[in-house]
């Protein structure tokens, strides 16, 4: 993004948006409206609704930066009509384009957020005008739920069908992790896809179900390792979210706890080892030491997956004496897995394994350099 293209009102309200939204905002694109090409007044916002995206193209006017921008919503959306037009003399509710200050940069995050949550209510009301006597049901199983979004999807080239973001947990995970430093709130979701059938079926199949999470949220706990509980032959959403949400927390609860059991895997490796370099102090899934062989100084670095101690931490040498001539960088082995390992041994233990497995390991790393150093000649 060109800073020093974009009008400096401008600028300053877009980056306000993109710093301080709590859904992950993104510009797919700028251009210019402008007859000075130069000047970018234009861009496609790419926000986040209902697990997926909707892309809407902010319309400012470089020669006016002081008025409101338009907003122009995708071509699927054009029923779509966020501030109602009343007829001459009728008073209308302010809503973020009428109330317009240019002064306050907060004003565009204001208007996206408003849209936003116009748009929510707009698919809401898409969803229950469809004639679905299944999915009515099953939606009004689950009002009592804050948070669900939902989409109507159709067209001329697919089916139609009604798209929900379930929000599960009502624990607050970024306090279960001292020191995280996630910026935005980390959620957990059920995507529920259900097909729309006008017509009543004797037996309803089960519909299209899938856990998603926020990004960040990997280096606490896999969603795609999780198994989702099985769908019985005639059950509702109602029933089938409470289970979910009991397996699903535990297994949150147990991923907390297994910090603290790396935390006392990566102090039991100072023991041998030394302080480490650097250690991941949150999550606690990397560390890395320096050792030396006689002369021959190289790092260990240990990756520590999820389900440590039940599987066991990568290792990586890293040679601080052997570089490769282009681009430079550090010669390194590859990933070493195969030595001794028990989960069931204590930490003091695998610190110890390890360190004696690299007595003899890291001989082997110093030869592999020096074969690399003279092919390189």
């Amino acid at each position: 993004m060109a800073v020093d293209s974009i009008p400096p009102i401008i600028l300053t309200q877009l980056n306000y948006l993109l710093n301080h939204s709590p859904h992950s905002i993104k510009v797919e694109q700028m251009w210019s409206g402008s007859k000075n090409p130069s000047l970018l007044d234009r861009f496609t916002l790419v926000i986040p609704f209902c697990l997926d995206y909707i892309k809407w193209d902010v319309i400012y006017n470089a020669q006016f930066p002081l008025l409101a921008p338009d907003i122009i919503f995708g071509p699927e959306d054009e029923n779509f009509r966020p501030y109602p037009v009343g007829k001459e003399g009728d008073l209308m509710p302010k809503n973020s384009l009428s109330d317009w200050n240019y002064k306050d940069p907060t004003r565009l995050l204001s208007l996206i957020h408003e849209l936003r949550s116009l748009y929510m209510v707009y698919q809401k009301k898409r969803v229950s005008e469809v004639d679905d006597e299944r999915l009515k049901f099953e939606i009004s199983t689950m009002y009592s739920r804050e948070g669900i979004e939902m989409h109507m999807s159709s067209g001329v080239d697919k089916p139609e069908e009604v798209k929900l973001a379930v929000p599960l947990l009502e624990m607050d995970l970024n306090k279960m992790v001292a020191g995280s430093s996630w910026r935005h709130q980390q959620k957990i979701y059920l995507q529920v896809i259900y097909p729309v059938s006008r017509k009543y079926l004797a037996v309803t199949s089960a519909p299209r179900l899938k856990l998603i999470s926020s990004p960040e949220l990997k280096d606490l706990f896999s969603i795609d390792e999780f198994r989702l509980p099985p769908w019985l032959e005639g059950m509702c959403m109602a029933e089938y979210l409470p289970t979910l949400e009991e397996m699903l927390e535990s297994q949150i609860r147990d991923a907390v706890s297994s910090i603290e059991v790396r935390r006392k895997f990566i102090t039991a490796l100072a023991v041998p080892f030394g302080r480490p370099l650097e250690a991941d102090p949150v999550f606690c899934r990397k560390a890395t030491f320096l050792a030396c062989s006689g002369v021959f100084t190289f790092l260990v670095h240990f990756t520590l997956p999820l389900q440590f101690p039940r599987q066991q931490p990568a290792l990586t040498l890293q040679s601080s004496q052997h570089f490769h001539s282009h681009p430079g960088k550090p010669i390194k082995s590859a990933i070493l897995q195969d030595y001794p390992w028990s989960p069931r041994w204590d930490v003091a233990q695998m610190a110890e394994r390890i360190f004696d497995y690299l007595v003899e390991e890291c001989l082997n790393f110093k030869k592999h350099c020096n074969e690399v150093l003279v092919q390189q000649r």
